[in-house]
């Protein structure tokens, strides 16, 4: 799914009015009868609403909504926010709709004073005074209704994007007040802000309303952002052939483990081996002889001279893909080891955990990555590759730049996980829960990445559908032991049930 700037929003709202055809104001019905569809299913009329509206096109989808929900039987109380004398037409229209069926409970609010503090803990406050094309801080007049809600033990959804939160850039250090709500109902498309990790206290839990926007201008709109779903991913691993063995699905080198961190290779391992490559040999150190041979019967071993860590490389001829970084730790002699294996191996390669701690204390080794390698850090591991960054979408502007400049695929681990590809294009998960923050997740994400690479996806379809997975499985693990208790090893449990699905 394409994440579009508000540029584009506003294209894709007029290629519809114009190619359907739709006049506006109808349009705005349909968007007001998905929010109403939305809230009829999860609200029942027992409950008061207390509608907020501003004097454009955000408050014209809130009177319109008020109006469905008041003839549905809803109690509703619609607040306008005069906080500029200009209002849009389509605000105009809806205001009088909603005035002549129930001018009563509609209330203009010209300061302060006269917005209540709405002390309804069985209440709904709805949102409807700035849309998304906000492109300054709210202070102020409005800034101080906006206080008022946030101060309310009301429940809080937002139409489109919380009040005062940016769509495109940030917001948070801009100075102005930001709804905090609980449920953002967005049309059509996600906004990049909810990709953002600093944006998580405004936007709540968010929905995609399909308000039927002309596919002609969405399916040809030029992006640099997406959001992963299922049908994104489906099809991208083609089903095995009857007399497909076990050559046909390639060959991988896992570096990884050492003393006291032999889980980590375990584990990795193991997701490789469930994501369905061939044949995986696993490069450890002598001392992790017996753990490797109990836990992961299905690998082959290559051990390195040393009993603790990894010192040197072994013959690189038989493998197509090589993975290096999970457990291996950060002695010289791994670092001098890593170097050689950069060195050796021309095609793209998976770097995860102590192999990227290693390549950020010797940035000029990443100029030698083979290209289309794929990085795997979390949020700690790429500041230490790349630099610091004020904000999220500074990070995501650096993320890019790095990518770019290096000539690799970077995952950028999180909630909504960011594939960034050398092109510029980054694709944010949908899967996954707070469950998976848990040691060893990571080393997880590393082998099913490795082992779909192995198998022959392209670099970025293995990022991309390998975090898909990741989060998948981790979600079914959620739903069996719940997020507390999630372990790393439930994950890779899971990994069949995750292909399954995403195969239907």
């Amino acid at each position: 799914m394409k994440i579009l700037p508000v540029e584009k929003i506003r294209e894709a709202d007029a290629y519809t009015i114009k190619n359907e055809p739709i006049e506006d104001i109808d349009l705005m019905e349909r968007a007001a009868g998905q929010l109403f569809n939305w809230i009829g299913k999860h609200v029942d009329t027992t409950h008061p609403f207390y509608v907020v509206a501003g004097p454009g096109n955000n408050g014209g989808d809130a009177l319109a909504l008020s109006r469905m929900l008041k003839k549905f039987g809803y109690l509703v109380k619609v607040y306008v926010v005069r906080f500029s004398p200009k209002t849009t037409e389509n605000f105009r229209i809806n205001y009088d709709r909603f005035k002549e069926l129930a001018g009563e409970f509609l209330y203009d609010v010209e300061n302060i004073e006269d917005f209540p503090l709405i002390d309804d803990e069985e209440g709904v406050i709805v949102d409807g005074i700035f849309g998304s094309g906000l492109g300054r801080p709210v202070q102020g007049f409005p800034g101080e209704v906006i206080k008022k809600i946030n101060e309310s033990p009301a429940l809080k959804i937002a139409i489109d994007i919380p009040s005062g939160l940016f769509a495109d850039k940030s917001s948070v250090d801009a100075g102005g007040e930001i709804v905090r709500a609980d449920y953002t109902l967005t049309f059509q498309n996600p906004k990049l802000a909810f990709m953002m990790p600093e944006n998580d206290p405004f936007v709540g839990k968010w929905y995609v309303l399909d308000i039927g926007l002309h596919p002609g201008f969405i399916n040809n709109v030029e992006v640099d952002n997406f959001y992963v779903l299922k049908n994104d991913v489906k099809g991208i691993m083609q089903r095995r052939k009857k007399f497909s063995h076990k050559g046909t699905f390639g060959h991988a080198l896992l570096v990884a483990g050492s003393y006291g961190k032999m889980g980590a290779a375990v584990l990795s391992a193991r997701a490789a081996l469930r994501s369905g490559l061939g044949l995986l040999h696993v490069h450890i150190p002598k001392s992790g002889y017996n753990i490797m041979q109990t836990a992961v019967p299905e690998a082959m071993l290559s051990f390195d001279r040393y009993e603790n860590y990894f010192s040197e490389v072994p013959d690189l001829t038989p493998f197509n893909v090589v993975a290096a970084g999970p457990g291996l730790g950060k002695e010289h002699q791994s670092q001098m080891a890593l170097k050689v294996l950069i060195q050796n191996f021309n095609r793209p390669m998976v770097f995860d955990a102590d192999a990227l701690n290693i390549l950020s204390e010797n940035k000029t080794w990443l100029s030698f990555l083979p290209s289309n390698s794929i990085l795997t850090p979390h949020p700690k591991e790429f500041e230490r590759l790349a630099g610091k960054w004020s904000n999220d979408f500074e990070k995501l502007e650096l993320l890019r730049s790095f990518a770019r400049k290096y000539n690799v695929v970077v995952v950028l681990k999180g909630a909504h996980t960011a594939v960034c590809t050398a092109s510029g294009k980054c694709y944010f998960n949908s899967t996954g829960n707070p469950g998976m923050a848990t040691a060893g997740s990571g080393d997880v994400l590393t082998g099913i990445i490795t082992g779909l690479l192995t198998q022959g996806c392209s670099p970025e379809k293995a990022a991309v559908l390998g975090v898909y997975l990741h989060g998948l499985a981790g979600d079914l693990a959620e739903k069996q032991w719940g997020q507390r208790a999630l372990i790393a090893g439930d994950i890779v449990q899971n990994l069949g049930k995750a292909f399954k699905k995403t195969d239907k």
